[in-house]
């Protein structure tokens, strides 16, 4: 068995919720607000831009999505893996030039149906270790997915 075979096999066997990425998006998601501030936007706003995704939090752990933002008020939603129908990596052509990507989700959750982590590195991988915990999750909650048409 390969090492990353191993490592998420056991994560998968336990109980407990473990963390299996936790970040901020990157500044380069605010690119193009920085360059306006150039030529037309104060600084105070860029500013505030970035200061709103400097406390922007993600946590992924093998059973749900945790996200924490705000700066002076504070906002925590959670997103049961469970619920996630589709994963989709998005590279936008600026994001690709310093290697980030955003993830998208489609979910049954009524209030997140389109989620997204944006700006983040090693979207592949991520991308990988949240369809293999998806799965899982799914399994352990014997959730099963029924399209009507």
């Amino acid at each position: 068995m390969e090492a990353s075979e191993k490592d998420t096999s056991e994560v998968f066997s336990g109980t407990e919720e473990t963390i299996l990425w936790k970040g901020t998006p990157s500044q380069w998601i605010n690119f193009m607000a920085f360059i306006s501030c150039i030529l037309i936007i104060t600084i105070p706003f860029v500013f505030w831009i970035w200061l709103k995704t400097r406390n922007r939090k993600f946590e992924i752990t093998n059973e749900r999505i945790i996200e924490t933002n705000g700066v002076f008020s504070r906002k925590t939603s959670e997103l049961e893996l469970y619920r996630v129908k589709d994963l989709q990596l998005e590279e936008p052509f600026f994001l690709r030039l310093v290697k980030l990507s955003n993830i998208q989700m489609l979910t049954s959750d009524r209030t997140n149906p389109v989620y997204s982590i944006p700006g983040i590195p090693n979207g592949v991988v991520l991308k990988e270790k949240l369809r293999k915990a998806i799965e899982h999750r799914r399994d352990v909650k014997r959730v099963r997915e029924t399209d009507f048409e």
